[in-house]
């Protein structure tokens, strides 16, 4: 498709956009902010030039393109740490969509000469596309998490990322590093993964480490600070993907000490998390990693993978192929099923070796009497090939020979019974083939969360390829999958956004950003039911590959 011309100064076609953005403000289309009096008094600044931001220093890669001939800027860092402006739209945004597209991901991948080894180590980069009245308006900016900053001011790594360790000056200053990483003062605030929506408006970016959960302003993208919590919990690592709704926070704090997880909940308007129950694992020396989990109307699904935390390998200064993991299959792997209202356990069952960083959505199977039989639990399982892992590392990302490396993955359907059975089933939920055999990064109309669903919206597969590189409909009922496909581009997580009064479950749109093989960059509308192309807007340059975002709809 013809490449579109950005604009961020005004145009003959469209109002003064300054004088736009001040209406807007005053109009509130910009949404009302959550914060302090001081931060609703700052002015929402739109520079029209991306060159008068403070820029990154980015090394240039070794070759211009890859082994394919493809130019991704979805592996390199970002540019600067912050840029704002009005994009050019190609096609019609709806009316109706009014709100901001918030994506969270690791954009930073270096330190002056030394480059960061894995996918997950990068400083966050959140962007930010603002919607209203037809137009589009993106930004992205650093979050100035206390790694981030250390690591600017010392110009090296001052704590522990996901593969990375501060290398220490003599060997006293290792023992006082293993020393912090037991109470969790080396462990990364780098909070790279997620960004939620909490019920009270407050929005909150999160990694895998509790202290990793930083508060930041969904219109200017400023960080303005910690999310402390009030409990006594404690504990260092939790879900890095919670269930958010406008009525409640769930999530599980894994116990390293006692092999276990609490399950906890949080109300909107606090900090504190409150225990409705704790789950023992059936076996090995660890919890099973729990990036995510699912949920029903009425249970939380607690996995128990037999990936498992590691500690010798947490301590290990240079990172194994699988990390702070330990893969164990003979202590199998299980599923657990909590009541939310009394934290009972209904139901523990052994199922097939799994591996999945990603729940799609869970719900309830009834008898014709309405009775609860069995819980369905959807996820996008890679046939418990832990290589996975180590194929995220950035030398394998940036290195594409056009061959065929990509893992194998499904849509993983576990039938949890709840007859008392000790074993439970995992099955391909439609034929992998569907969708390349490849599958990560989804979501779903949220209005269906924990109930019976029909679509999901994920990333796929075009084969051959090292990564996800589709964008994909999934037809759970039909077992049929619909593609979207720009050859040579990587495209993120795809997120969908009902329209307001819909009826029908797939009646919205999905937006993504895509990395193009010429080293640029756009975001990309689709409907949600036909999922074609409606709209696109070509970003100023090329922005590194994110991970996960959230919907902020504006009031």
């Amino acid at each position: 498709m013809a490449s579109l011309a950005f604009s961020a100064t005004r145009t003959n076609v469209l109002p003064p956009f300054s004088d736009w953005l001040r209406n807007a403000r005053d109009d509130a289309i910009f949404g009302k902010s959550f914060l302090s009096q001081k931060h609703r008094s700052r002015d929402l600044t739109i520079p029209g030039v991306a060159s008068k931001l403070p820029a990154v220093s980015v090394p240039p890669p070794r070759k211009e393109t890859d082994a394919g001939g493809r130019r991704l800027r979805a592996w390199t860092s970002v540019r600067q740490e912050r840029w704002e402006g009005e994009l050019a739209v190609q096609g019609e945004i709806p009316l109706w969509l009014n709100g901001t597209y918030l994506r969270n991901g690791p954009g930073l991948w270096h330190l002056g000469d030394y480059n960061f080894r894995h996918l997950f180590d990068g400083y966050a980069t959140l962007v930010r596309l603002h919607f209203a009245g037809g137009r589009l308006v993106m930004g992205h900016r650093q979050i100035e998490s206390e790694a981030y900053k250390a690591a600017k001011r010392n110009n090296k790594l001052c704590y522990r990322e996901f593969s990375e360790v501060p290398k220490p000056d003599s060997f006293l200053s290792y023992i006082g590093d293993l020393a912090n990483l037991f109470s969790g003062a080396s462990l990364t605030d780098n909070a790279n993964t997620g960004v939620v929506k909490l019920g009270d408006g407050r929005v909150v970016c999160l990694t895998e480490t509790i202290k990793g959960s930083i508060v930041i302003d969904p219109n200017t993208l400023e960080t303005i600070g910690k999310f402390e919590y009030s409990d006594n919990l404690g504990g260092l690592i939790h879900s890095a993907h919670p269930i958010v709704t406008d009525t409640e926070f769930l999530t599980l704090l894994p116990d390293l000490v006692k092999p276990g997880y609490l399950v906890v909940r949080m109300e909107p308007g606090t900090n504190e998390r409150k225990v409705i129950g704790r789950v023992n694992c059936r076996g090995g020396p660890a919890p099973g990693w729990v990036h995510s989990f699912p949920v029903t109307e009425h249970y939380v699904v607690v996995p128990e993978m037999p990936l498992r935390y590691c500690a010798q390998n947490l301590l290990k200064a240079e990172p194994t192929p699988l990390y702070k993991f330990e893969w164990h299959p003979k202590n199998k792997g299980f599923v657990h099923v909590m009541c939310k209202a009394s934290g009972n356990i209904v139901a523990t069952v052994e199922v097939p070796l799994y591996v999945t960083f990603h729940f799609i959505n869970a719900y309830e199977e009834q008898d014709e009497d309405g009775r609860v039989t069995a819980i369905v639990a959807d996820c996008c399982e890679h046939n418990a090939d832990t290589t996975i892992l180590d194929k995220l590392r950035l030398q394998n990302l940036r290195s594409f020979f056009g061959q065929d490396v990509l893992p194998d993955a499904r849509v993983g359907r576990f039938v949890i019974p709840l007859d008392g059975s000790p074993y439970g089933k995992l099955e391909a939920a439609l034929d992998p083939d569907e969708h390349g055999r490849g599958m990560d990064m989804c979501s779903i109309n949220p209005a269906y969360l924990g109930k019976k669903y029909r679509y999901a919206y994920a990333c796929g597969a075009h084969r051959p390829c090292n990564f996800p590189n589709t964008l994909t409909k999934l037809d759970l009922f039909e077992k049929k999958a619909k593609n979207w496909y720009d050859e040579g581009s990587v495209p993120s997580e795809p997120l969908f956004v009902p329209r307001p009064g819909a009826t029908e479950e797939d009646d919205g749109v999905v937006i993504s950003m895509i990395s193009d093989k010429n080293g640029e960059g756009y975001a990309l509308l689709l409907d949600g039911s036909t999922f074609e192309e409606i709209a696109r807007a070509e970003f100023p340059y090329g922005l590194p590959y994110g991970l996960h975002g959230c919907w902020v709809p504006s009031n």
